[in-house]
């Protein structure tokens, strides 16, 4: 997409400070630390302070890591408010506002009543717990910004400046890359049917739902190309970041895009609360298709992670009751593996939709013959931010163990940042979720596509799949590897 005269847009700003932060955790490679400051919140239980600390262990105390945080991201976005000749003076103050309340938020999520599952219940020292992650403070943020939208107009008119969610996903996907391109070397380290037969699993998954999700959405419900396609991405690939992108991709209004990733927050939450049970109940003799499944079938990262840790728990446990001992993290391990995929599929699907819409259905130099240089000023520029930052990480993965070892803790720093732009995605979606224009614009009908599609279809074809590909396949027993261990 190309600049406009009135500066630069969200795209092109998203990529350079994305790669920014990115750059500066190369500080790691003449034994610096650029990025060691950034605050990341753990779980806790007596006090919220006590969840706060700085990326690098041991750097600073984590009120001190919230400063840093909160001075460098003002800093940060300010100049690429300036760049798209938006008016600085007025985004700092409310930024510092809605930072410190969305941070509140994720904070608030983070308590381990709220956050732990049955595996780290132990660890918290508590009894019980809802074992939605520390991803439910994306939650607590999105309806705090949905009550000051909808019930304090006023506030959120002054904060609207500061509120602007496609800036801060895009960001935090372009970050995302990094991340993933660490887990995709860690996996390579696995066994390579695994890996084999994920990749296969959601290339036909993936095809199946995109598919049917757009036609249902298209004849069943009537909506328009621009509305179904960001609706079957986020339902069908990987909830919120699939969803911004395909919008870039097909030049969507930023309202699409939003209300799709809405509904995916709401309905990661009920998919971790009720398909981990179902897997125990059905899939205890199929472990792995339950790993396989959880990984198809939840929307989010953490959530689907978090889902097969869950799972795993539970299937362990039951087993182990049956007298069958398996070794722990393989079911994990399948739902990570699956998951790396499917994110790894969110850029080569932008890329896919962007020559569609270019070749078919917006034809915007008229009659001309449209060429590849069409689909590169369609591709959103983010999208190569995501694509570039994966590739680095993975090249330095595999360059050398020590290179692995150097970027793995990168990685840990750059997801600090990819977690707070999440976190702030998800407060100004709330913010600027005015539900009276939401139910104009048709957000009940998007949430019956929804529930039609995922428990009506996605759900039950990704359990098909994932046995199709993984039946038959049980993680190692503890007994057998013992007793390898000492022949």
């Amino acid at each position: 997409m190309a600049a406009t005269k009135s500066g630069l847009n969200e795209d092109r700003v998203a990529l350079l400070i994305g790669g920014l932060i990115f750059i500066l955790a190369f500080a790691k490679l003449i034994g610096s630390d650029g990025l060691g400051w950034v605050v990341k919140v753990g779980m806790w239980v007596d006090s919220p302070i006590d969840a706060w600390r700085s990326a690098a262990k041991g750097l600073m105390a984590g009120w001190q890591a919230v400063l840093c945080t909160i001075a460098f991201m003002t800093v940060l976005l300010s100049i690429g408010v300036k760049l798209m000749k938006g008016n600085v003076a007025a985004f700092i103050p409310r930024f510092v506002i809605v930072f410190v309340i969305a941070f509140a938020c994720y904070t608030m999520g983070a308590n381990a009543y709220i956050a732990a599952n049955p595996t780290q219940l132990a660890k918290q020292g508590i009894p019980w717990a809802l074992g939605l992650s520390t991803e439910a403070g994306l939650i607590f943020a999105l309806l705090a910004g949905i009550f000051i939208g909808n019930v304090i107009p006023g506030f959120a008119d002054w904060l609207r400046d500061a509120c602007r969610p496609e800036l801060f996903v895009k960001i935090a996907i372009v970050v995302l890359g990094a991340e993933l391109g660490v887990k995709a070397a860690d996996a390579a380290g696995f066994a390579g049917h695994i890996i084999f037969r994920g990749l296969c699993a959601i290339v036909e998954a993936y095809l199946l739902y995109w598919a049917v999700v757009y036609y249902v959405a298209r004849k069943w419900f009537k909506f328009n190309k621009e509305w179904a396609a960001p609706l079957a991405s986020g339902i069908s690939i990987c909830g919120v970041s699939a969803a911004i992108a395909t919008g870039g991709a097909i030049r969507a209004r930023p309202v699409v895009p939003i209300m799709v990733s809405s509904l995916v927050v709401v309905f990661t939450c009920i998919e971790m609360l009720i398909l981990p049970f179902i897997a125990q109940a059905f899939l205890t003799s199929e472990p792995m298709v339950a790993g396989g499944w959880m990984g198809l079938a939840v929307k989010s990262d953490g959530g689907a992670i978090a889902s097969g840790a869950i799972t795993e728990s539970l299937i362990l446990t039951k087993a182990a009751g049956m007298g069958i001992v398996y070794e722990k993290g393989w079911i994990v391990m399948v739902t990570t593996t699956v998951k790396i995929f499917i994110d790894m599929f969110i850029g080569v699907w932008a890329l896919v939709l962007a020559y569609i819409w270019t070749m078919k259905f917006d034809k915007s130099g008229g009659e001309r013959t449209m060429g590849w240089s069409d689909v590169w000023a369609r591709f959103p520029r983010f999208v190569l931010g995501y694509l570039a930052t994966f590739v680095i990480m993975l090249l330095m993965c595999v360059s050398s163990p020590e290179m692995h070892k150097i970027a793995k803790s990168m990685s840990g720093e750059l997801n600090g940042f990819r977690t707070l732009f999440f976190m702030l995605t998800f407060f100004a979606i709330g913010v600027v979720s005015n539900f009276r224009k939401l139910m104009e614009e048709g957000i009940g009908r998007l949430a019956i596509v929804y529930v039609v599609c995922l428990f009506g279809f996605i759900i039950w074809v990704g359990l098909f799949i994932s046995y199709a590909f993984f039946h038959g396949m049980t993680p190692p027993l503890v007994q057998a590897a013992a007793t390898a261990a000492g022949m």
